[in-house]
């Protein structure tokens, strides 16, 4: 029996992704969704399934949520081989008469990065309520490019992440805020899954955006049939292969441009509880993604 057991414990580990130039991360919302647990049960699903690396949202609130210093945070993630790679920066980029307030927290942020010898800054855009005063766009990315500056004298990249119900959700605002945006300070850090939901087609926006990609969220989604315009519901969020977007299309794309960054697993919903999920994605890494480039 014991025999047995190590058997299976070997055909497990050697079925996790290979984190080699792609590396496999997840993003630390999704237990917001179910009772509150320790933070080293985050770090142990993690471990377990491959997705070793951690896109932090909440932030600072979440040292306050799961009671834990900076310090406590990496030791903890050290002992398990894992990783805090970046953090979900949502500053109100389009309010020019804020922009000292931004740059200050984004160095704040990536301060706290620093720690963990982390190298990334995925900036989202602000609520799409705020995209309609005028000049809002410009001076947005106009921002984008002053954090971007200070990204590079921090020794970091930052990039865009695109939203629903968000100033950047449609292909043309992608686009847009891209070509208004310095290639040398700002990327592109997309999440997949809000690129098709905002009418994206996923691999042909990674394929034209390709020199900037910087990490990306590698998401599932599906189009629900009676979404209402602007608006995110995270119940058209899948495991990764469960829904409608072009993955292997994906990774011919990273490929292509030997890609040596972190994905982000960022599911908003799993239906039976985070491990499984991880464990279900890891093995749609493994099985389809995996022997087209790792």
């Amino acid at each position: 029996m014991l025999g047995i057991l190590a058997a299976t414990l070997t055909r497990a580990a050697g079925r996790l992704p290979a984190n080699k130039n792609v590396k496999w991360g997840l993003g630390s919302n999704l237990w917001n969704y179910f009772p509150r647990v320790p933070f080293t049960d985050i770090l142990d699903v993690m471990k377990d399934t491959g997705f070793i690396g951690l896109r932090v949202t909440q932030f600072p609130q979440i040292l306050q949520t799961y009671n834990l210093t900076a310090a406590q945070m990496a030791a903890e993630a050290s002992k398990r081989g894992c990783h805090i790679v970046t953090i979900s920066f949502s500053p109100p980029s389009h309010d020019a008469a804020r922009r000292a307030e931004v740059i200050a927290n984004s160095r704040t942020a990536m301060t706290f990065l620093k720690e963990f010898g982390a190298k990334h800054l995925v900036v989202f855009s602000p609520n799409r309520t705020n995209g309609a005063a005028p000049g809002a766009f410009q001076t947005m990315c106009e921002c984008f490019n002053e954090i971007g500056a200070a990204a590079n004298e921090m020794g970091f990249r930052a990039g865009l992440h695109n939203h629903m119900g968000q100033i950047v959700q449609t292909p043309e605002e992608v686009d847009r805020c891209m070509a208004m945006t310095d290639p040398k300070l700002f990327g592109f850090s997309p999440d997949t899954a809000h690129l098709h939901l905002g009418g994206c087609d996923v691999v042909k926006t990674l394929e034209k955006h390709k020199s900037r990609l910087i990490l990306a969220d590698y998401k599932d989604a599906k189009r629900l049939p009676n979404a209402k315009p602007d608006t995110f519901d995270r119940e058209s969020i899948f495991d990764l292969g469960d829904g409608e977007i072009d993955f292997p299309g994906c990774h011919r794309v990273l490929k292509s441009i030997a890609f040596d960054s972190w994905l982000i697993v960022d599911l908003d919903i799993a239906r039976k509880g985070p491990r499984a999920s991880y464990e279900r994605s890891g093995e749609y890494v493994v099985d389809k993604l995996d022997p087209i480039y790792v």
